[in-house]
């Protein structure tokens, strides 16, 4: 339980950062193709689904909760560290996701397959600047169907590994202003602020709807993709989890340039401890 809690803990914060892929953390911790299948089979196969889904799903929630206030501060305070310690976390999985093309056949599509998700993510990555403006998110039917529609879209590029969800929302306009809603009516909630709390409602709940509705949509389609073309999508993801660091490198460069030899070296010993611990939890 508390493993699960800890896996979900790990996703919910990637969840968070541009650049990083929850898809990828579930892949780095063995637990995607299960969690595909709980998601798919909520309802036939359900206490065993809930079961499993649970503990990672409370995990998600308090890292979002949380993850909303801690990450500024260690991105402003520790941002060489942070970023290297997320490559870390990412590369602790390929080990395991290797396992499972290792000694098949090999077709030239493989690496075909490898490339292509390796090209998108690092050209969403070189787009990462180009941030949309920020997105009004006053309450009204029409921005209520918007923020369904982001909800959707955001939910299905977080379950896709390699995909980053909050770079997704970025591109859109959508990152800050949902992220500061999230950290606002947490405060309201605290303070019992009622206008907040239903402020924030207007915002959080419709974005929600919209997100377990891509969830669900696109667990369904992994699922048959996993099923007919096991392993061009097991190299698919191999690509996205080389090109994630790349990613988070082109959308830091600036904090890279400002490197030290002491933010080198605790930034070396922050990647080994994110790949130590990937490999423990896909243990």
């Amino acid at each position: 339980m508390i493993k699960s809690v800890l896996k979900g803990i790990v996703i919910g914060i990637a969840n968070i950062v541009p650049g990083v892929s929850g898809g990828t953390m579930m892949v780095s911790m063995g637990i995607y193709d299960k969690l595909i299948h709980c998601i798919t089979h909520l309802f036939s196969e359900f206490k065993k689904s809930v079961k499993f889904l649970f503990p990672i799903a409370v995990g998600m929630l308090l890292a979002i909760v949380g993850s909303s206030f801690a990450l500024k501060e260690l991105f402003a305070r520790i941002p060489i560290q942070t970023n290297l310690l997320f490559v870390g976390l990412i590369l602790g999985g390929l080990p395991a996701i290797s396992k499972n093309v290792k000694g098949k056949s090999f077709r030239i599509g493989h690496i075909l397959a490898a490339f292509a998700f390796f090209a998108l993510v690092v050209g969403m990555a070189a787009m990462g600047e180009t941030e949309g403006a920020a997105a009004d998110l006053t309450f009204s039917v029409g921005n209520v169907l918007i923020l369904f529609v982001v909800g959707v879209i955001t939910s299905a590029t977080m379950v896709i590994p390699g995909v980053s969800g909050s770079m997704v929302l970025m591109l859109m306009g959508f990152y800050e202003p949902i992220l500061v809603t999230i950290t606002d009516f947490i405060t309201a909630l605290v303070h019992l602020d009622m206008k907040g709390i239903l402020a924030g409602c207007g915002v959080l709940i419709p974005f929600g709807l919209g997100v377990v509705a891509g969830i669900f949509g696109i667990a369904k389609l992994v699922e048959v993709i996993f099923e007919k073309f096991p392993l061009y999508a097991y190299w698919a993801i191999i690509g996205l989890i080389v090109a994630s660091p790349v990613a988070i490198l082109l959308m830091n460069l600036s904090v890279f340039s400002q490197i030290t030899v002491l933010s080198g070296i605790t930034g070396a010993a922050a990647l080994a401890a994110g790949f130590a611990v990937a490999m423990k939890l896909g243990d």
